[in-house]
C-alpha cells in the first residue's frame, strides 16, 4: 500500500495534490508500521527422540490501554475484551491441557512450563475488587463469561474448587493497584479438552487460521497428540516513557508423533508393523524367528509439513511484521549441518555464532511454504542439547480400603552441588481430608545428615463441607543429588446419594500439584519462573450401590399398582346376577354386541377378499 500510494504522489501535476498526497503516503506508512507491530506469531518445531515432534505456535498481539477501557478494539479480540472488562480482572491465564509430558525422553517443558497447566482446564487470574466477597462475585461472572466464549465447563468452578494461593503465583503484569488485586485460582481436572474448545481459540486471532502458521492448526492433528496444551494469556504492561498495553499471548504447544501423524485421514486406524520392518534385539538369550524384544528405531522417519499437519503454512499473515527480529514466522530447530529441502514462498535465516542452532523463514503473504526434512539419525538429535529439568516430581496415593489413605510425593534433584528451593501448592476437594499432623518430610538418601530442613514453610487453609477445598502451600528444600518422600495421611467422607456423579463408580479426579522452582534467573539476571505439574490422582470414595434404589422402586411399584387396582375394583365394581339385570338394558346390549361382532366379520372378509 505504501508503494501504491508512493507512485500516485509521485505521478502528480499539481503541487497542492503532490504535498497532499505525500503526506497521505507518510501518514498510511507510519500507521501501518505501527499496526504491523502489534501482532506476532510464530512457530517452532523441535524434533524429540523416538521419532517425536515438538511444535509450539505462539501468537501475540497487544492494545493501549486507553483504546482498551474505551473498547476501541484492533487486534486484541472484542468478545475476550468485554468479559474481562464486565468482570474487571486484570490479569489471566487460562490453560487446557491432556496427555503426560514425558520428562525422561523430551527433557525440559517448553516455557519452562509457564504456558502449562493441569490435565483438563485450569484458570488464574488478578481481579480487582473492594473485598473477598465482592471478587468471588466477580469471580464467578468471569467463569460463566469464559464457558461460554470457549464452549467449556468453567461455570463449574465454584467456591468449593476455588482457592487463593499466596505463594505458587506471582503477577506477570505491571499493576498500579496491588492492595485492591485478589488472585483467585480454579480447576477442573475432569474436563475434557476437545476440537469445541479449539474453535474459540482461533476465533480470537486477527487472521481467524486463514493464514500464516496458524492454518496448520488441525483438530484431528492436534488432539491426537501424545501431549498438548493451550494457553491464554492477558497481561497490563508499561514500558519506561511509554503508554501502558494490554497484551494478549495466545500458545498450543504439542508433542506429535511423525509416524503416526503421517497417516492419511481416510484411513486413521493404526496398522501394526510388518514383520520384516520390526528391528530386534538379537542380544537377548530369547530371541529367535518367533519372538522379537524391539529396540527403539535409529532414524526419524522423513517428514514435510505436508505430512505432519495435512496442510502447508497457508502464506504469512498479512497483519504481521514483514521487517525486523521477529518477522520470521517459522523455525525449525536443528543443526546447520542437517540438509532441509525449502519449497517457494519463504526466505531462510539461519542463526548466528553463540545461539543454538536453528533454521528460520521469513513467510510470503498469499504464498504457500513447505519443506521436506529427511531421514535424520537418533545421533542428530543428541546435538540439539536437550535440557534436563531442574527437580522431577511424582506424586501417588497410598493406603487401602474406602475409609482412610495417604498421599506421598517424591522430589529428585539431579544437581550435584546445588540445593533446590520449590514451592508446592496442593488443591484438595472438600471430601479428601488431610491430616497435618502426619506431614513428615524424608531424605531417602543417605549422603545428607537428617537435621536438614526440608520443610521451611506451610501455609493451610483448612476445608469447610460444601463450602470450599482444602488448600495446601509448603516451601521445601531439596539437597542436591537426593530425594525427598513428603508424605501425609488422610480421610475419605462420606457423600449424600445426590452428590454422586453418574459415574461414581469410576471415582473422582484430584487437581495436579503445581510445583514452582525459586531463586531461578535467566541469561540477563532478571528472575525467571519455573513451573512443574504432577499428574492427576484418582481417588476412590466409599460408593453405594445404586442398583438397590433402583430395584426397590421397581419392585415397590409393582407391589402398589397390584394392591391399588385390586382394592379399587372391589371398592367401585358391582358384581350382579344375569337375571337381575333389566330386559330392556340386557336387549340393547346384546344387540349392540350382535352387530360389532358382525361389523368386524365385514372388515375382516373384506381385507381377505381384497389379498385374494
Amino acid at each position: 500500500m505504501c508503494s501504491l500510494l508512493q507512485q500516485v504522489a509521485q505521478g502528480a501535476s499539481k503541487h497542492n495534490a503532490m504535498m497532499f498526497l505525500t503526506f497521505l503516503y507518510l501518514a498510511a506508512c507510519l500507521v501501518l508500521t505501527t499496526l504491523a507491530t502489534d501482532y506476532f506469531e510464530r512457530l517452532d518445531l523441535t524434533p524429540l527422540p523416538l521419532g517425536s515432534l515438538l511444535a509450539s505456535f505462539e501468537f501475540r498481539s497487544n492494545e493501549t490501554l486507553s483504546a482498551y477501557n474505551s473498547q476501541n478494539f484492533r487486534y486484541f479480540p472484542r468478545s475476550l475484551g468485554q468479559v474481562l472488562q464486565h468482570a474487571d480482572t486484570k490479569e489471566l491465564h487460562l490453560r487446557f491441557s491432556t496427555g503426560r509430558w514425558d520428562t525422561e525422553t523430551w527433557g525440559a517443558r517448553p516455557w519452562d512450563g509457564t504456558k502449562e497447566g493441569g490435565t483438563g482446564v485450569e484458570l488464574w487470574a488478578w481481579i480487582n475488587a473492594e473485598n473477598e466477597k465482592e471478587a468471588m462475585r466477580k469471580w464467578i461472572t468471569l467463569n460463566q463469561g469464559l464457558s461460554g466464549l470457549f464452549c467449556a465447563s468453567l461455570n463449574f468452578i465454584d467456591e468449593t474448587r476455588t482457592t487463593k494461593p499466596v505463594l505458587s503465583f506471582q503477577p506477570a503484569g505491571t499493576h498500579t493497584q496491588n492492595g485492591s488485586l485478589h488472585l483467585l485460582h480454579g480447576v477442573l481436572p475432569g474436563e475434557v479438552v476437545c476440537t469445541e474448545n479449539l474453535t474459540p481459540f482461533l476465533k480470537l486471532l486477527p487472521c481467524k487460521g486463514k493464514a500464516g502458521v496458524a492454518s496448520l492448526l488441525d483438530g484431528h492433528k492436534i488432539f491426537d497428540a501424545s501431549w498438548q496444551s493451550m494457553s491464554v494469556d492477558v497481561r497490563p504492561r508499561c514500558l519506561t516513557g511509554q503508554e501502558c498495553l494490554v497484551e494478549i499471548a495466545q500458545t498450543i504447544d504439542m508433542v506429535l508423533n511423525i509416524a503416526r501423524a503421517k497417516r492419511p485421514r481416510g484411513d486413521p486406524i493404526p496398522r501394526p508393523v510388518q514383520p520384516h520392518e520390526l528391528i530386534c534385539d538379537e542380544t537377548k538369550s530369547y530371541h529367535n524367528h518367533e519372538t522379537c524384544y524391539p529396540v527403539d528405531a535409529l532414524e526419524t522417519p522423513e517428514w514435510s509439513l505436508n505430512d505432519v499437519f495435512g496442510r502447508p503454512v497457508a502464506g504469512a499473515c498479512p497483519l504481521c511484521d514483514e521487517e525486523g527480529p521477529e518477522a520470521k514466522s517459522l523455525c525449525l530447530h536443528v543443526p546447520h549441518s542437517q540438509g532441509v529441502w525449502i519449497g517457494a514462498g519463504g526466505f531462510e535465516v539461519r542463526s548466528g555464532p553463540g545461539e543454538r542452532e536453528k533454521r528460520c523463514w521469513q513467510l510470503v503473504p498469499g504464498e504457500r511454504f513447505d519443506f521436506d526434512m529427511p531421514k535424520t539419525s537418533v545421533r542428530t538429535h543428541a546435538q540439539l542439547d536437550l535440557t534436563d529439568e531442574l527437580i522431577t516430581a511424582e506424586r501417588t496415593m497410598t493406603g487401602h480400603g474406602a475409609a482412610k489413605g495417604g498421599m506421598r510425593t517424591v522430589f529428585t534433584n539431579p544437581s550435584s552441588k546445588d540445593p533446590v528451593d520449590i514451592v508446592v501448592f496442593e488443591s484438595l476437594p472438600w471430601f479428601l481430608r488431610p491430616f497435618m499432623h502426619t506431614l513428615k518430610a524424608q531424605i531417602t538418601d543417605t549422603g545428607f545428615p537428617s537435621e536438614w530442613e526440608v520443610i521451611k514453610d506451610v501455609y493451610y487453609r483448612p476445608a469447610v463441607d460444601r463450602k470450599r477445598g482444602t488448600q495446601i502451600e509448603m516451601v521445601l528444600s531439596i539437597p542436591p543429588s537426593s530425594t525427598v518422600m513428603v508424605t501425609y495421611d488422610f480421610e475419605k467422607a462420606i457423600l449424600r446419594y445426590t452428590e454422586y456423579p453418574p459415574d461414581a463408580n469410576r471415582g473422582f479426579i484430584v487437581a495436579p500439584a503445581v510445583v514452582r522452582i525459586l531463586n531461578q534467573v535467566d541469561a540477563t539476571g532478571n528472575a525467571k519462573a519455573i513451573y512443574i505439574r504432577t499428574t492427576s490422582l484418582l481417588l476412590s470414595l466409599p460408593t453405594p450401590d445404586f442398583s438397590m434404589p433402583y430395584n426397590v422402586i421397581i419392585l415397590t411399584s409393582t407391589v402398589m399398582a397390584l394392591a391399588f387396582g385390586s382394592i379399587f375394583n372391589i371398592l367401585i365394581r358391582r358384581f350382579v346376577a344375569f337375571d337381575e339385570v333389566p330386559e330392556n338394558k340386557l336387549s340393547k346390549i346384546v344387540k349392540t354386541s350382535r352387530f360389532r361382532i358382525a361389523l368386524l366379520k365385514e372388515r375382516i372378509m373384506g381385507k381377505a377378499g381384497k389379498k385374494e
